[in-house]
């Protein structure tokens, strides 16, 4: 049999949570969103109900919840016969899959590029700390991608997948 959920604990989670990723320089409030959405029983949960679960005003949760779909971390879905929407993690349990598929990685190396060409190369100081970063992210976007492929294939073999 199944323990029981325990609410007060479940709270304490999710600000334990989004203190951390906040330490980590994530901003609080989508932290504290992602972190609810990440315990919630249900498919998924509207503004209003995130606020209420977190004690702020929906328009808080608004803009949390476009910072976290920008990055992918959260689906919006429309509430059939409402003019609500639901908020919810992508069906990948790990959000991070979606900044890994999208080639986030290489984006900033890509960015980081654009500075190698406009310091004129990698013969200066600053060329070469950037040209040193724009390989480092291509690394990191092929690694995560490997590491993205080894976990599919592991959930898989688990039958979670």
């Amino acid at each position: 049999m199944p323990k029981a959920r325990d609410e007060d604990a479940v709270r304490r989670f999710v600000e334990h949570f989004a203190m951390t990723l906040s330490d980590l320089g994530f901003p609080r409030m989508p932290a504290r969103v992602l972190a609810m959405l990440t315990v919630t029983d249900e498919p998924g949960l509207t503004a209003g109900q995130l606020g209420e679960r977190l004690g702020v005003s929906p328009a808080a949760v608004s803009g949390a919840v476009r910072y976290l779909i920008q990055l992918q971390f959260v689906v919006r879905e429309p509430v059939l016969g409402s003019r609500s929407d639901h908020y919810r993690l992508p069906p990948d349990p790990w959000f991070t899959a979606g900044m890994i598929r999208s080639g986030v990685y290489k984006r900033f190396a890509d960015i980081v590029h654009e500075g190698v060409v406009a310091v004129g190369d990698t013969s200066s100081p600053a060329g070469a700390r950037l040209a040193e970063m724009e390989e480092f992210y291509v690394f990191i976007q092929e690694g995560m991608s490997e590491l993205l492929e080894r976990w599919e294939k592991l959930r898989e073999e688990r039958g979670d997948g």
